[in-house]
């Protein structure tokens, strides 16, 4: 199963709920339009909640930097919740820990911008 998205607000904060896969294919292209779609519109506050991805691989943490980017570059941000075992130890391997701001609940991250 690839990545599926619910969009939501929470204030000025958009939240957006991946669950699945993010893999190379179509699990990283359903993130990447969800962001890029989110930039186009003007969304500077973006919350990547990641609680219920199954499974992530290289190609999947590299659109989760292009989606960082890809909003700091608009003078936004993009901040990560709920992040699986999985997802998190991924990211300190890759030394990405340090450049996302991962939150364990919705109100802190929220409450972040």
């Amino acid at each position: 199963m690839s990545a599926t998205i619910n969009k939501r607000q929470n204030g000025d904060v958009c939240l957006l709920d991946v669950s699945g896969k993010i893999t190379l294919g179509d699990g990283s292209v359903v993130v990447r339009e969800a962001v890029k779609k989110l930039v186009a519109d003007g969304t500077k506050k973006i919350v990547l909640n990641l609680g219920d991805v199954t499974y992530i691989d290289s190609s999947g943490i590299g659109e989760l930097v292009s989606a960082f980017t890809s909003v700091s570059n608009t003078g936004g941000n993009l901040k990560l919740l709920n992040l699986t075992k999985r997802v998190q130890d991924l990211l300190q391997i890759t030394k990405l820990y340090t450049v996302f701001e991962v939150f364990n609940d919705e109100p802190s991250a929220v409450a972040s911008f």
